[in-house]
């Protein structure tokens, strides 16, 4: 087994490893390269970059996306930023601080190796996005710009107004669609992948379902790169875009490949609340706003009450009957602590009574002190599209002056609450992003390996485009470089049969069971048990019964799903049904972690395991590990447990400080 868990870490000094690496990997020579398959499946900023690197470079790509086109992945959505070193505040950042800053903002639970070598592309990746034409904000010099995010003391993060994630996209869309001219990628758009073949103990090709016409097809290849985002959609409710699902990784899985932390779910604190039961989704307010924002509850327990009663707004509030609780308990970081932080910190004041909406589940998202100092049109310009955004979901303009008391104005104030975002867990990976199975890689956030156990804002971007453009081309190559002699696949062999048949088998399942719920009202209930059970507090009584309630929900699932219309043919509910099945699989999946997990770090916060000041309290002599769970061949078995064992070199291991 310890062979299996093998992380192909390289030897030497941190700062050296990726080097080391590079220097001593297999090649595959051009000529070569065009005698080799690689089929990508995703399109957002992972995968539309590895697709388009690879093919840039000479593979055969075939890329696979459930939308229909690229430029509609989810990374779209990302708003505030990417990170990276390149010092350009001349204000102390340095890869080091940025590896120490991850590393840390992942309470000490991520993979050292890798974090560095994420933190030493991150450079590359600005020079790759400007090049391309990604339109970064500049100062006025024509420097680019840099704004904080939460977990860092310095101004690293490169943005684009508020739709940071759309522009990355668009660049890499663009190099993609290069490739698909040049005719070294072929994409196929509205399809998604059902299975993985598996031949001789190597990833050979897929087994996708065309969700147009609603057939099964075969495809093979020499590699199979994953890069289908992460499982926050368990939750029902998320920022999540509602086709984000986790069925690739699932298939993945249950075929082997195993399943890392998936008990390290991000709650992000700066999100809109919930306004009622017939939401579909969430919708974020970035994490950049908390650069000019600042976040507060009354003081007296009477204003709050007032608040949701509706006899007060928060403008009617004077500043000295408001508790900048960020602020005051963490003064070092103030509003811009680690995501988790903040979000445990307003569940606590809401907790106490001190919500200010009518659901007592809101806390205030204030700009009238920036407004003041700045003016309205310089922090319309730094975030104008996310005041409207939010004005036009909440009817709320932030920016008017709604009140003034002895001379002081006051600002209508957003209104935010932390919701389920991004999820550190994922698919296992050793260093070169292959899982456990030969041939298989997993790239951005639907693996597990740079993260630890909370991911700081603004590095999933950066996660996702080192993996694909800087990354895994040269890891890759590594596993490929002896598989020249592999001649091409046919599809009819007989795992791919095989494949085909077992996933035909469980859609007439599926179809066949004609009880009496819709799809979503079953996926809502598992939402609820998953956020009350399993979210951002839990406990050992309470994770027992997630995983006794989600057994019951499955076996609903089983007899009383009701899917409407045929398999022939577009049948989105038949595409709903099929993840949500996966969707149990997994909330049971982050439900055993979490109950094995007796300890609180990052994003994963056990009651009992807590200091005298609320915060999480780490057990490194027992839990320093990666958890890695592997399928027992049933959904209605147990996953059995492996450990990695984390080892860190450059990094002295200690309790989060964001206080000094």
């Amino acid at each position: 087994m310890a062979n299996i868990l093998d992380s192909k870490i390289p030897e030497g000094p941190i700062a050296e490893k990726w080097t080391n690496y590079k220097a001593h990997q297999k090649l595959v020579n051009p000529a070569n390269k065009r005698r080799l398959d690689i089929i990508v499946v995703g399109t957002g900023l992972a995968g539309a970059s590895a697709a388009a690197s690879l093919g840039e470079m000479g593979f055969r790509v075939f890329n696979f996306c459930i939308q229909d086109s690229p430029r509609r992945a989810h990374s779209i959505a990302a708003q505030g930023g990417i990170n990276a070193a390149k010092n350009y505040q001349n204000d102390g950042d340095s890869v080091y601080r940025l590896f120490y800053d991850t590393v840390k903002g992942g309470d000490y639970r991520a993979r050292e190796a890798n974090v560095y070598r994420l933190a030493e592309v991150s450079n590359n990746i600005i020079d790759q996005c400007v090049a391309q034409g990604v339109p970064f904000a500049r100062e006025y010099g024509g420097l680019l710009a840099n704004r904080s995010f939460g977990g860092a003391q310095v101004s690293r993060t490169f943005y684009a107004k508020g739709q940071t994630g759309q522009q990355l996209l668009l660049g890499a869309y663009s190099a993609l669609s290069r490739q698909v001219g040049a005719g070294t990628v072929k994409l196929y758009t509205r399809y998604e992948m059902e299975d993985v073949v598996i031949i001789d103990g190597r990833a050979r090709g897929i087994i996708a379902k065309n969700l147009v016409t609603g057939k099964l097809e075969r495809f093979a290849a020499h590699a199979v790169v994953i890069a289908t985002g992460g499982y926050g959609n368990t939750y029902f409710l998320s920022t999540n875009a509602m086709a984000c699902n986790c069925s690739a990784a699932m298939a993945c899985y249950r075929k082997g490949a195993f399943f890392a932390n998936p008990a390290y779910v991000q709650i992000h604190p700066t999100c809109i609340p919930v306004h009622g039961d017939k939401q579909s989704k969430l919708t974020l307010m970035s994490e950049s706003l908390r650069n000019d924002g600042r976040i507060w509850v009354p003081k007296k327990l009477e204003d709050a009450k007032a608040l949701q009663a509706g006899t007060k707004k928060g403008s009617d509030i004077p500043e000295e009957d408001r508790d900048y609780y960020l602020e005051r308990r963490y003064p070092a970081f103030g509003n811009l602590v680690p995501r988790d932080v903040a979000s445990r910190a307003a569940k606590e004041r809401c907790d106490h009574g001190f919500g200010v909406n009518n659901t007592g589940l809101a806390v205030f998202l204030d700009f009238s002190e920036s407004i003041e100092r700045l003016g309205l049109d310089v922090v319309r310009q730094r975030y104008g599209n996310l005041f409207d955004m939010y004005e036009e979901i909440t009817d709320v303009n932030p920016g008017k002056l709604a009140n003034e008391i002895n001379g002081v104005k006051y600002y209508n104030p957003m209104m935010i609450y932390p919701a389920i975002h991004y999820t550190m867990g994922g698919i296992w990976v050793d260093y070169e992003l292959q899982t456990t199975i030969k041939g298989l890689f997993a790239i951005g956030e639907c693996n597990f390996s740079d993260h630890g156990a909370n991911r700081l804002g603004a590095s999933a971007l950066m996660q996702g485009l080192a993996d694909g453009y800087f990354v895994l081309p040269y890891t890759i190559q590594n596993y490929l470089a002896d598989q020249i002699t592999v001649p091409r696949f046919s599809t009819d062999l007989p795992e791919f049969e095989e494949a085909e048949k077992a996933v035909q088998a469980k859609i007439d399942h599926l179809m066949g069971i004609q009880g009496k719920r819709s799809v979503d009202s079953i996926h809502k209930e598992l939402g609820h048990i998953m956020w009350e059970y399993v979210g951002m507090g839990r406990t050992e009584a309470g994770l027992k019964t997630a995983l006794a309630k989600l057994k019951d929900i499955r076996k609903e699932f089983e007899t009383n799903l009701f899917i409407p219309g045929k398999k022939e043919g577009l049948n989105v509910e038949l595409d709903k049904a099929i993840r949500l099945n996966d969707f149990i699989t997994m909330g049971e999946l982050i439900a055993y972690d979490a109950l094995n997990r007796n300890e609180s770090c990052g994003g994963h916060f056990r009651e009992e395991y807590q200091t005298e000041e609320g915060e999480a309290k780490r057990d490194d002599q027992n839990y320093f590990y990666v958890s890695c769970w592997e399928y027992q061949g049933s959904d209605d078995k147990a996953p059995v447990l492996y450990k990695e064992p984390l080892v860190y070199e450059a990094i002295k291991v200690q309790t989060r400080n964001y206080k000094s």
